[in-house]
């Protein structure tokens, strides 16, 4: 069951970063005075498509709040940037001490 839902939470996520690729074109394509009529249509049906699959994961079993593209982001970033600096605050360096004098 696990199994399922992380394959549903994994097309979720690329349908994600698409329609996202495809709101950048459509931008690009208002910006432009051109037809995006045909990019519009596709986003529909990739939201539809996202609608269905959160259903499915929902009955599948899926209950925790699934995160955006931002949060995802900035969270894959935070954990790159904290893994490179490790500093334990719990123990004092060597020949220091919290005591006053």
């Amino acid at each position: 069951m696990d199994n399922k839902i992380n394959e549903i939470r994994r097309k979720i996520s690329t349908l994600r970063a698409e329609m996202t690729l495809i709101e950048a074109s459509i931008r690009d394509q208002v910006n432009r005075d051109l037809d995006c009529s045909e990019a519009s249509y596709r986003l529909m049906a990739m939201r539809a498509e996202v609608a269905q699959l959160v259903g499915r994961w929902k009955a599948a079993g899926g209950g925790e709040r699934l995160p955006t593209v931002r949060e995802r982001l900035s969270r894959s970033f935070e954990d790159r940037a904290g893994t490179k600096v490790k500093v334990d605050k719990a123990k004092p360096a060597p020949g220091h001490s919290n005591a006053r004098v």
